[in-house]
Protein backbone atom coordinates (compact mmCIF):
# COMPACT_ATOMS: atom_id res chain seq x y z
CA UNK A 1 0.00 0.00 0.00
CA UNK A 2 3.10 2.54 0.71
CA UNK A 3 4.15 2.13 -2.36
CA UNK A 4 0.36 2.97 -4.27
CA UNK A 5 0.78 5.92 -2.01
CA UNK A 6 4.06 7.10 -3.11
CA UNK A 7 3.22 6.92 -6.75
CA UNK A 8 -0.67 8.37 -6.19
CA UNK A 9 1.39 11.25 -4.64
CA UNK A 10 3.85 11.91 -7.45
CA UNK A 11 0.74 11.80 -9.79
CA UNK A 12 -1.11 14.33 -7.60
CA UNK A 13 2.48 16.94 -7.35
CA UNK A 14 2.27 16.59 -11.44
CA UNK A 15 -1.61 17.36 -12.24
CA UNK A 16 -0.93 20.21 -9.44
CA UNK A 17 1.93 21.18 -11.64
CA UNK A 18 -0.07 21.19 -14.77
CA UNK A 19 -2.55 23.25 -13.34
CA UNK A 20 -0.42 25.57 -12.69
CA UNK A 21 0.28 25.54 -15.68
CA UNK A 22 -3.37 26.56 -17.18
CA UNK A 23 -2.74 29.84 -15.06
CA UNK A 24 0.85 30.63 -16.52
CA UNK A 25 -1.36 31.28 -19.61
CA UNK A 26 -2.30 34.47 -18.11
CA UNK A 27 1.74 35.66 -18.32
CA UNK A 28 3.13 33.29 -20.77
CA UNK A 29 1.93 33.93 -24.54
CA UNK A 30 1.42 31.18 -27.26
CA UNK A 31 4.30 32.52 -29.53
CA UNK A 32 6.71 32.29 -26.13
CA UNK A 33 5.35 28.48 -25.64
CA UNK A 34 2.07 27.44 -27.08
CA UNK A 35 2.07 23.80 -25.09
CA UNK A 36 0.38 25.42 -22.17
CA UNK A 37 -3.08 26.40 -24.22
CA UNK A 38 -3.38 22.94 -24.89
CA UNK A 39 -3.53 22.24 -20.88
CA UNK A 40 -6.38 25.15 -20.57
CA UNK A 41 -8.09 22.15 -22.95
CA UNK A 42 -7.43 19.67 -20.70
CA UNK A 43 -8.43 21.48 -17.35
CA UNK A 44 -11.96 19.73 -16.97
CA UNK A 45 -10.34 16.02 -16.89
CA UNK A 46 -7.48 17.88 -14.29
CA UNK A 47 -9.14 19.39 -12.00
CA UNK A 48 -11.59 16.11 -11.77
CA UNK A 49 -8.38 14.30 -11.13
CA UNK A 50 -6.99 16.46 -8.45
CA UNK A 51 -10.87 16.39 -6.70
CA UNK A 52 -10.30 12.67 -6.86
CA UNK A 53 -6.97 12.25 -5.24
CA UNK A 54 -7.84 14.91 -2.68
CA UNK A 55 -10.75 12.88 -1.22
CA UNK A 56 -8.64 9.72 -1.40
CA UNK A 57 -6.05 11.73 0.93
CA UNK A 58 -8.80 13.00 3.27
CA UNK A 59 -10.63 9.24 3.33
CA UNK A 60 -6.79 7.87 4.26
CA UNK A 61 -6.39 10.76 6.89
CA UNK A 62 -2.85 11.53 5.73
CA UNK A 63 -1.23 14.73 6.17
CA UNK A 64 -0.48 15.36 3.00
CA UNK A 65 -4.05 15.93 2.34
CA UNK A 66 -3.80 19.49 3.61
CA UNK A 67 -1.08 20.55 1.74
CA UNK A 68 -3.15 19.41 -1.48
CA UNK A 69 -6.08 20.79 0.12
CA UNK A 70 -4.43 24.70 0.10
CA UNK A 71 -2.33 24.72 -3.12
CA UNK A 72 -5.79 23.28 -4.62
CA UNK A 73 -7.78 26.76 -3.34
CA UNK A 74 -6.00 28.55 -6.04
CA UNK A 75 -8.02 26.61 -8.40
CA UNK A 76 -11.44 28.07 -7.53
CA UNK A 77 -11.76 30.42 -9.71
CA UNK A 78 -10.51 28.72 -12.69
CA UNK A 79 -13.20 26.27 -12.15
CA UNK A 80 -15.58 28.19 -11.51
CA UNK A 81 -14.71 29.74 -15.22
CA UNK A 82 -15.98 26.15 -16.34
CA UNK A 83 -18.97 25.63 -13.71
CA UNK A 84 -20.39 28.01 -11.59
CA UNK A 85 -23.43 28.57 -9.03
CA UNK A 86 -24.01 32.11 -8.00
CA UNK A 87 -27.92 33.24 -6.50
CA UNK A 88 -30.50 34.80 -8.44
CA UNK A 89 -30.44 38.50 -8.75
CA UNK A 90 -34.21 40.27 -8.07
CA UNK A 91 -33.17 42.97 -10.38
CA UNK A 92 -34.90 43.79 -13.90
CA UNK A 93 -33.17 43.98 -16.70
CA UNK A 94 -33.53 45.88 -19.82
CA UNK A 95 -30.96 44.31 -22.49
CA UNK A 96 -31.02 40.69 -23.70
CA UNK A 97 -28.18 39.24 -25.64
CA UNK A 98 -27.82 36.00 -27.68
CA UNK A 99 -25.04 35.07 -28.97
CA UNK A 100 -25.26 31.57 -31.40
CA UNK A 101 -22.39 30.30 -33.94
CA UNK A 102 -24.81 28.77 -36.22
CA UNK A 103 -22.87 26.13 -38.24
CA UNK A 104 -24.24 27.58 -41.34
CA UNK A 105 -27.88 26.51 -41.34
CA UNK A 106 -26.72 22.83 -40.91
CA UNK A 107 -29.52 21.99 -38.37
CA UNK A 108 -31.79 24.10 -40.21
CA UNK A 109 -32.54 27.76 -40.97
CA UNK A 110 -36.09 27.42 -40.11
CA UNK A 111 -35.07 25.91 -36.25
CA UNK A 112 -32.56 28.74 -35.20
CA UNK A 113 -34.85 31.27 -36.86
CA UNK A 114 -38.15 30.10 -34.96
CA UNK A 115 -35.96 29.43 -31.36
CA UNK A 116 -34.81 32.98 -31.65
CA UNK A 117 -37.85 34.66 -32.50
CA UNK A 118 -39.32 33.60 -28.98
CA UNK A 119 -36.45 34.77 -27.12
CA UNK A 120 -37.21 38.46 -27.23
CA UNK A 121 -33.99 39.40 -27.03
CA UNK A 122 -32.47 43.29 -27.70
CA UNK A 123 -29.72 42.10 -29.65
CA UNK A 124 -28.15 38.69 -31.30
CA UNK A 125 -24.47 37.80 -32.56
CA UNK A 126 -24.53 34.96 -35.58
CA UNK A 127 -20.88 33.59 -35.94
CA UNK A 128 -20.56 31.08 -39.03
CA UNK A 129 -24.46 31.70 -40.16
CA UNK A 130 -25.37 33.46 -43.15
CA UNK A 131 -29.01 34.59 -42.31
CA UNK A 132 -30.68 36.69 -45.26
CA UNK A 133 -33.07 38.33 -43.11
CA UNK A 134 -33.82 39.88 -39.93
CA UNK A 135 -35.43 38.52 -37.10
CA UNK A 136 -39.05 39.88 -36.20
CA UNK A 137 -39.02 43.05 -34.77
CA UNK A 138 -35.33 43.73 -35.73
CA UNK A 139 -35.10 47.20 -37.98
CA UNK A 140 -30.94 47.47 -37.48
CA UNK A 141 -28.41 44.17 -39.67
CA UNK A 142 -25.42 44.50 -39.41
CA UNK A 143 -22.71 41.84 -40.92
CA UNK A 144 -19.15 41.63 -42.43
CA UNK A 145 -19.43 38.49 -45.02
CA UNK A 146 -21.42 35.54 -43.87
CA UNK A 147 -18.90 34.93 -40.99
CA UNK A 148 -20.43 37.54 -38.38
CA UNK A 149 -23.41 39.59 -38.00
CA UNK A 150 -24.81 41.92 -35.61
CA UNK A 151 -28.59 42.44 -35.32
CA UNK A 152 -30.28 45.11 -32.95
CA UNK A 153 -33.57 46.31 -31.87
CA UNK A 154 -32.03 49.53 -30.60
CA UNK A 155 -30.79 52.23 -33.12
CA UNK A 156 -27.04 51.02 -34.77
CA UNK A 157 -25.17 54.78 -34.52
CA UNK A 158 -21.86 52.87 -36.24
CA UNK A 159 -20.89 49.65 -37.09
CA UNK A 160 -18.05 47.99 -39.08
CA UNK A 161 -15.16 45.47 -38.58
CA UNK A 162 -12.57 45.01 -36.63
CA UNK A 163 -8.99 44.46 -38.30
CA UNK A 164 -6.73 41.81 -37.42
CA UNK A 165 -3.75 39.83 -39.21
CA UNK A 166 -6.04 36.69 -39.19
CA UNK A 167 -7.42 35.29 -42.57
CA UNK A 168 -10.38 33.56 -41.12
CA UNK A 169 -11.44 34.85 -37.86
CA UNK A 170 -13.43 37.67 -38.06
CA UNK A 171 -15.16 40.78 -35.15
CA UNK A 172 -17.35 43.16 -35.70
CA UNK A 173 -18.17 46.45 -34.05
CA UNK A 174 -21.68 48.21 -33.31
CA UNK A 175 -22.56 50.97 -31.64
CA UNK A 176 -25.79 50.91 -30.44
CA UNK A 177 -27.73 53.09 -28.13
CA UNK A 178 -29.94 51.20 -25.71
CA UNK A 179 -31.74 52.79 -22.65
CA UNK A 180 -30.53 56.52 -23.70
CA UNK A 181 -26.74 55.27 -23.35
CA UNK A 182 -24.15 53.91 -26.61
CA UNK A 183 -22.64 50.42 -26.05
CA UNK A 184 -20.46 49.21 -28.30
CA UNK A 185 -20.99 45.38 -28.95
CA UNK A 186 -18.01 43.51 -30.31
CA UNK A 187 -19.28 40.17 -31.79
CA UNK A 188 -15.88 37.89 -31.73
CA UNK A 189 -15.05 35.03 -34.12
CA UNK A 190 -11.69 33.43 -33.91
CA UNK A 191 -9.59 31.68 -36.22
CA UNK A 192 -11.40 28.09 -36.50
CA UNK A 193 -9.05 25.21 -35.75
CA UNK A 194 -10.87 23.00 -38.79
CA UNK A 195 -11.12 19.77 -36.76
CA UNK A 196 -13.51 17.22 -36.89
CA UNK A 197 -14.70 14.09 -34.82
CA UNK A 198 -12.39 11.48 -36.62
CA UNK A 199 -9.64 13.82 -35.82
CA UNK A 200 -9.97 13.73 -32.31
CA UNK A 201 -11.47 9.98 -31.53
CA UNK A 202 -9.59 7.26 -29.78
CA UNK A 203 -8.97 4.14 -31.51
CA UNK A 204 -7.73 0.65 -31.13
CA UNK A 205 -4.72 0.83 -32.90
CA UNK A 206 -2.26 2.71 -30.16
CA UNK A 207 0.23 3.61 -33.31
CA UNK A 208 -2.44 5.75 -34.77
CA UNK A 209 -3.55 7.44 -31.80
CA UNK A 210 -0.22 8.59 -31.38
CA UNK A 211 -0.36 9.75 -34.78
CA UNK A 212 -3.43 11.52 -34.21
CA UNK A 213 -2.25 12.88 -31.22
CA UNK A 214 0.62 14.40 -33.45
CA UNK A 215 -1.43 15.69 -36.27
CA UNK A 216 -3.64 17.50 -33.26
CA UNK A 217 -0.54 19.26 -32.05
CA UNK A 218 0.57 20.43 -34.91
CA UNK A 219 -2.71 21.55 -36.01
CA UNK A 220 -3.47 23.40 -32.26
CA UNK A 221 -0.39 24.91 -31.98
CA UNK A 222 -0.20 27.23 -34.70
CA UNK A 223 -4.01 28.01 -34.49
CA UNK A 224 -2.76 29.29 -30.24
CA UNK A 225 -0.51 31.90 -32.33
CA UNK A 226 -2.77 33.59 -34.94
CA UNK A 227 -5.26 33.63 -31.93
CA UNK A 228 -2.81 35.14 -30.08
CA UNK A 229 -2.26 38.25 -32.94
CA UNK A 230 -5.98 38.12 -33.76
CA UNK A 231 -7.00 38.80 -29.62
CA UNK A 232 -3.95 41.39 -28.93
CA UNK A 233 -5.94 43.42 -31.96
CA UNK A 234 -9.24 43.19 -31.14
CA UNK A 235 -8.26 43.77 -27.20
CA UNK A 236 -6.09 46.87 -28.32
CA UNK A 237 -9.46 48.08 -30.35
CA UNK A 238 -11.42 47.49 -26.70
CA UNK A 239 -9.38 49.44 -24.69
CA UNK A 240 -9.67 52.20 -27.48
CA UNK A 241 -13.79 52.13 -26.98
CA UNK A 242 -15.18 55.29 -26.28
CA UNK A 243 -18.06 53.72 -24.94
CA UNK A 244 -18.91 50.99 -22.21
CA UNK A 245 -18.61 47.89 -23.96
CA UNK A 246 -19.94 43.72 -24.43
CA UNK A 247 -17.70 41.36 -25.87
CA UNK A 248 -19.42 38.00 -27.09
CA UNK A 249 -19.21 35.39 -29.62
CA UNK A 250 -17.18 32.43 -30.45
CA UNK A 251 -13.70 33.12 -29.35
CA UNK A 252 -12.55 29.00 -30.26
CA UNK A 253 -10.37 29.18 -26.77
CA UNK A 254 -11.99 27.87 -23.27
CA UNK A 255 -11.63 29.25 -20.24
CA UNK A 256 -7.60 29.34 -18.37
CA UNK A 257 -6.55 30.05 -21.77
CA UNK A 258 -4.02 32.85 -23.11
CA UNK A 259 -6.97 34.40 -25.17
CA UNK A 260 -9.82 34.31 -21.72
CA UNK A 261 -6.97 35.84 -19.93
CA UNK A 262 -6.25 38.24 -22.59
CA UNK A 263 -9.64 39.25 -23.08
CA UNK A 264 -11.09 39.62 -19.89
CA UNK A 265 -8.18 42.57 -19.13
CA UNK A 266 -10.32 44.99 -17.35
CA UNK A 267 -13.59 43.25 -18.33
CA UNK A 268 -16.09 40.97 -16.29
CA UNK A 269 -16.89 37.35 -17.45
CA UNK A 270 -20.78 37.11 -17.08
CA UNK A 271 -20.67 33.75 -16.48
CA UNK A 272 -18.12 33.67 -13.67
CA UNK A 273 -20.42 36.88 -11.89
CA UNK A 274 -23.98 35.34 -12.45
CA UNK A 275 -23.89 32.06 -14.04
CA UNK A 276 -25.02 28.71 -13.06
CA UNK A 277 -24.05 25.21 -14.14
CA UNK A 278 -22.23 24.00 -16.88
CA UNK A 279 -21.16 26.79 -19.11
CA UNK A 280 -20.12 23.98 -21.97
CA UNK A 281 -21.16 25.92 -25.43
CA UNK A 282 -19.93 23.55 -27.72
CA UNK A 283 -20.98 19.74 -27.71
CA UNK A 284 -20.37 18.24 -31.39
CA UNK A 285 -17.25 16.51 -29.66
CA UNK A 286 -18.85 15.15 -26.36
CA UNK A 287 -16.26 16.66 -24.32
CA UNK A 288 -16.67 19.90 -22.11
CA UNK A 289 -15.96 22.77 -24.55
CA UNK A 290 -16.87 26.46 -22.89
CA UNK A 291 -15.66 28.45 -26.22
CA UNK A 292 -18.45 31.06 -26.49
CA UNK A 293 -18.43 33.58 -23.63
CA UNK A 294 -19.90 36.93 -22.82
CA UNK A 295 -17.72 39.77 -21.70
CA UNK A 296 -18.78 43.27 -19.94
CA UNK A 297 -17.34 46.60 -19.18
CA UNK A 298 -17.59 46.90 -15.08
CA UNK A 299 -19.96 49.80 -15.40
CA UNK A 300 -22.22 47.16 -16.69
CA UNK A 301 -24.50 45.28 -14.15
CA UNK A 302 -24.63 41.52 -15.32
CA UNK A 303 -27.86 39.79 -13.98
CA UNK A 304 -28.07 36.37 -15.29
CA UNK A 305 -26.65 33.97 -17.89
CA UNK A 306 -27.94 30.75 -19.33
CA UNK A 307 -26.40 28.19 -21.90
CA UNK A 308 -29.73 26.39 -24.33
CA UNK A 309 -28.46 22.83 -23.75
CA UNK A 310 -31.61 21.91 -24.55
CA UNK A 311 -31.64 23.36 -28.12
CA UNK A 312 -30.45 21.37 -31.23
CA UNK A 313 -30.21 24.13 -33.53
CA UNK A 314 -26.22 24.02 -34.13
CA UNK A 315 -23.46 21.95 -32.95
CA UNK A 316 -22.98 25.56 -30.22
CA UNK A 317 -25.62 25.46 -27.64
CA UNK A 318 -27.01 29.24 -27.76
CA UNK A 319 -25.37 31.30 -24.87
CA UNK A 320 -27.99 34.15 -23.06
CA UNK A 321 -26.67 36.90 -21.20
CA UNK A 322 -29.52 39.67 -19.38
CA UNK A 323 -27.77 42.81 -18.33
CA UNK A 324 -29.04 46.47 -16.05
CA UNK A 325 -28.16 49.18 -18.06
CA UNK A 326 -27.67 52.35 -15.46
Amino acid sequence: MGIIRFLLTILHIIIIVLLFGTIMNAYIPPSVFGMLNLLSLGFPILIIINVLLLIFWIISWKKRAVVFLVLSLCFIIPTRRWINFTPDKKEKTNLKLISLNGKFGYFGDGKIYDFLNKQNADVVFFQEYDNKKPLDGFQYFENSRPIVKIQSRFPIIESGEVKTDVSTGMCLYADIKTNGKIIRFVNVYMEPFFLDKKMVKPTDDMDRNEEKAKKLIHKLVPTFKKHQTQIDQIKDFIDKSPYPVIVAGDFNAVPNSYEYYKISEDLEDTFLKVGKGSGTSFHDFKFPMKIDHIFSSKSIKPISYRVYRSVDISDHFPVLAEFLIE
